[in-house]
């Protein structure tokens, strides 16, 4: 009688502490970590800030999201190699080449004229349009995408103006490394050149090359102004980066985090797109009015796009995303 009565008791003991273990979790502040290349004041930075404070919101109980700036935690290859195993960083902003390692066809975001326009784009991250290519990444990559980042256009920054074809011809230009870059610029009529980001400035300033391709953001920042003031207003690209969570990290939360964090990323991901498109043309002006740079408009875009296009399709059709890209260029 008496063991069965401290069986009882032991056993009341241990659901208690059960019960107040679980009772504490709950309580407790949960963390995640993400992951950027740059400053505080980076739009990267803010945007992640504002991802974890609007998870706290929609799940209504204590979500913190350390932010590693200033690649505390590496660079966006690491990034995406972390999230695929579930380790270290679990939310980050990152461009479609950075992934490529997992998945080729997010590397379709970095292309010339995947989108005609903004307003093409816009109706392609706002709506649906984009979830094939998502699925597509997700199921590579092992993460989940909350949300397409950015929106600012991408234009070539030179040290002499560019205007038309026979202006362009012969640029002496510096270009990511992805092999399709190459071949497409290649068609444009410039000599493409691949050169680290952070040596641009000086193989500029030394003649090794005559610019590059870039947002206005960086244009600023990076001062590439002093050395190559003269932008032609291609807008080959509109840039698009995604705001991707670890699979391994989400699927070990409960349904409620889960939908916490969806939503949270759909709200920060239009948050960073409305960042990017109004600083965008606070820093193009301010440059003008400052004198820093001059702008010129590219009279032959149209034949930009045609030389473009069978570079895309053929390198859609190579790794299997043929139709994704020909659903996205539907889009109306």
């Amino acid at each position: 009688m008496k063991t069965r009565f401290l069986r009882v008791i032991l056993s009341g003991a241990v659901t208690a502490l059960a019960f107040c273990t679980q009772a504490a979790f709950a309580q407790a502040a949960i963390t995640m970590h993400g992951a950027t290349q740059f400053n505080d004041d980076h739009d990267y930075n803010r945007t992640l800030k504002y991802f974890g404070e609007q998870v706290s919101k929609h799940y209504g109980k204590p979500v913190e999201v350390i932010v590693h700036g200033n690649s505390e935690l590496g660079v966006e290859r690491d990034y995406t190699k972390f999230m695929n195993q579930g380790i270290s960083v679990d939310v980050a902003i990152l461009a479609g080449g950075n992934m490529s390692n997992f998945s080729q066809a997010a590397g379709l975001l970095d292309l010339p004229f995947l989108f005609r326009d903004k307003a093409h784009w816009t109706k392609a991250v706002t709506g649906t349009g984009l979830k094939a290519l998502y699925d597509k990444v997700e199921k590579d990559a092992g993460v989940i995408v909350l949300g397409t980042c950015a929106g600012s256009t991408r234009n070539l920054v030179a040290v002499k103006p560019m205007r038309n074809m026979q202006e362009l011809a012969g640029y002496k230009m510096r270009i990511q490394g992805a092999p399709i870059q190459a071949k497409i610029f290649g068609a444009w009529g410039i000599k493409p050149s691949v050169i680290a980001f952070n040596e641009v400035y000086n193989a500029i300033q030394s003649g090794v090359i005559e610019g590059l391709e870039n947002e206005t953001p960086p244009i600023l920042n990076m001062k590439f102004y002093e050395v190559a003031p003269e932008i032609s207003m291609t807008r080959h690209i509109v840039v698009s980066r995604l705001l991707a969570f670890s699979a391994k990290t989400f699927n070990k939360y409960p349904p409620e985090l889960q939908a916490a964090i969806r939503k949270a990323g759909e709200e920060a991901a239009a948050y960073n797109r409305e960042i990017q498109t109004r600083e965008e043309k606070e820093m193009l002006q301010q440059m003008l009015d400052e004198k820093k740079i001059r702008t010129h408009e590219f009279t032959d875009q149209a034949k930009l796009f045609e030389l473009t296009k069978p570079f895309v399709q053929e390198w859609a059709k190579e790794i299997g995303i043929e139709k994704i890209l020909a659903d996205i260029q539907a889009i109306q």
